[in-house]
């Protein structure tokens, strides 16, 4: 193979300012997401009984959840809005106002971080690319992954297109297992087990998710 064939076909430096350490900033906060659940299931007159026996999440996961003491993944965040009725993007950026959302590279928001529910280690640090839509069905992140030690499927209506920009990243399709490295893509369904971390230390991607 030649030296030129191994160079990948898009320039991932460009990416530079999204591919660093995701740091926690501006005016959406870790928080958020749990105070946004809360209060959409108090709007319904939802318990969190009646919440759980509607998604399968255990009582005290959801009131982790709610509580911030457990940051919920992307999956979780779907199937929680499919149950309270709302838009997936109220969840994550909030309600847009705007026909249409031009993000320069150094304005991309970091909205939240996600944790396992076994270990309650960080597995993720996403950034919205364009939250200012309004009436959107899909989200467009940049995710910073971390290794994910507890091998927790995720599983829930929707699809998924994941463009790797940094980073090795492992992926697991059902009962499949690959390595994706920056330039690899993948897009599938949600409903099909899925598992995606980086492969060792971090790595970043491109997501686009449409919840369903």
């Amino acid at each position: 193979m030649k030296k030129d064939d191994q160079v990948p076909h898009i320039n991932v430096d460009y990416f530079s300012d999204l591919t660093g350490d995701v740091a926690l900033s501006g005016e959406h906060s870790v928080e958020a997401i749990g105070e946004k659940i809360f209060k959409l299931r108090e709007e319904k007159g939802i318990s969190l009984d009646e919440l759980s026996n509607m998604t399968g999440f255990d009582i005290d996961v959801l009131a982790s959840i709610e509580k911030n003491e457990l940051q919920p993944q992307l999956g979780t965040i779907i199937k929680l809005s499919q149950a309270l009725d709302s838009a997936f993007g109220r969840l994550i950026s909030g309600v847009g106002t705007k026909l249409f959302s031009i993000t320069r590279r150094n304005e991309a928001k970091t909205i939240s971080r996600s944790t396992s529910r076994k270990s309650k280690k960080q597995i993720y640090t996403y950034k919205s690319l364009a939250p200012e839509v309004k009436g959107r069905h899909m989200e467009s992140m940049i995710v910073q992954l971390e290794e994910n030690p507890d091998d927790e499927p995720s599983i829930h209506e929707g699809e998924e297109f994941i463009y790797v920009l940094a980073g090795m990243v492992s992926l697991k399709i059902a009962e499949d297992q690959f390595d994706l490295e920056p330039g690899d893509s993948v897009y599938y369904l949600s409903t099909t087990p899925h598992l995606i971390a980086a492969k060792e230390g971090k790595a970043t991607i491109l997501a686009v998710i449409y919840g369903g």
